[in-house]
């Protein structure tokens, strides 16, 4: 039976109405199709009609993404998914507390906050511990919310400098031949840490604070003889670790440092049969409670939205290689039975 369902847009501005419906009524659209139903405006009310269950998760859905854009978040695609499947777990509710908590703020005055509930999880934990490890898939924010907190730490005077690093697979014992300086050799390794330094920092602050070493950007290999206090430390792209480069870099925490470490286990880029030193700690370390470990998947993916199906593809690819890897060995199983006397 269908039924109709009221949603007043009395308090938002016509801004608002654009930024809910969309280019070309795009994200109205979206909504229609997510949530199987049909959506009018008259005046200052949306009408909604459809099953009373879909009308239901349509309108909380709707309520969330009014809510993102009062705070001036901008909706697209994936943030409209991601609202309709809360709304149908009971848990567009959740968005509330999330949207109240701004983890940093970028020196043009962009307030940078968790778009999703798997994002508010990791700042938390960052927050709680002083050793977290992130694993999830490309576009989650694992790098750019850790550069935030990073960044925060040193305006608050929580510790004396940030400590950027990563292993340079692809260069390997070559490091030394390139041309240039430490921070000009790994510039390609670094980028994209560099890309949310500048993001939060701006261009000239960061190069002073570079100078000045209150900001540090050095390959993994030499952190080897070190101890870091007072610093907020980064490994970004730990998939690509050793297991002995790993308890390298963990044995090198000091005093009062907060260490974020972030990898995705699905792209790693070790030789063949090498294992991720990032895998292995995750093993290893899984059962301490000072320590956080949080996962992020593809539902918290903030880049374009064809990542997130990207994701999601290679996901299910391999899944199916590896069923068909398990055939395949109980096949063999199987025959060898057979063929024995």
């Amino acid at each position: 039976m269908q039924h109709t369902r009221k949603v007043s847009l009395s308090e938002d501005t016509m801004d608002a109405y654009m930024s809910l419906f969309g280019l070309q009524d795009q994200h109205a659209a979206l909504i229609e199709k997510e949530c199987q139903v049909r959506m009018q405006l008259r005046g200052a009310d949306l009408t909604l009609t459809g099953e009373d269950l879909e009308t239901e998760v349509a309108e909380q859905a709707i309520l969330a993404l009014l809510r993102m854009i009062r705070k001036g978040e901008r909706i697209d695609a994936p943030q409209i998914r991601y609202a309709a499947s809360l709304a149908r777990e009971g848990r567009a509710g959740e968005i509330e507390e999330m949207l109240e908590q701004v983890v940093a703020t970028t020196h043009r005055g962009k307030q940078v906050r968790a778009r999703t509930l798997g994002q508010q999880t990791y700042v938390k934990m960052i927050r709680d511990h002083d050793l977290t490890f992130a694993v999830g898939p490309a576009g989650t924010g694992k790098t750019y919310l850790a550069m935030a907190m990073a960044y925060m730490a040193l305006k608050n005077r929580e510790v004396e400098r940030i400590v950027l690093t990563r292993p340079a697979v692809e260069a390997g014992e070559k490091l030394g031949f390139l041309p240039g300086d430490l921070t000009q050799k790994v510039d390609p390794y670094l980028r994209p840490l560099y890309d949310a330094m500048f993001d939060f920092m701006g261009m000239d602050a960061y190069q002073k604070m570079l100078e000045r070493g209150t900001v540090e950007v050095a390959p993994l290999a030499y952190m080897r003889g070190r101890t870091l206090s007072d610093s907020f430390i980064i490994l970004d792209e730990a998939q690509n670790t050793t297991t002995e480069q790993m308890k390298m870099f963990l044995t090198r925490i000091g005093f009062h440092s907060k260490v974020v470490v972030t990898g995705d286990i699905t792209q790693t880029d070790l030789p063949y049969g090498k294992r991720s030193g990032l895998q292995e700690a995750l093993e290893v370390l899984r059962d301490i409670p000072e320590i956080g470990i949080v996962t992020l998947s593809s539902r918290d993916v903030v880049r374009h939205e064809l990542v997130q199906q990207i994701v999601n593809a290679y996901a299910r690819y391999d899944e199916e290689q590896e069923k068909n890897r398990k055939m395949r060995l109980e096949r063999m199983h199987s025959t060898d039975s057979e063929t024995k006397p």
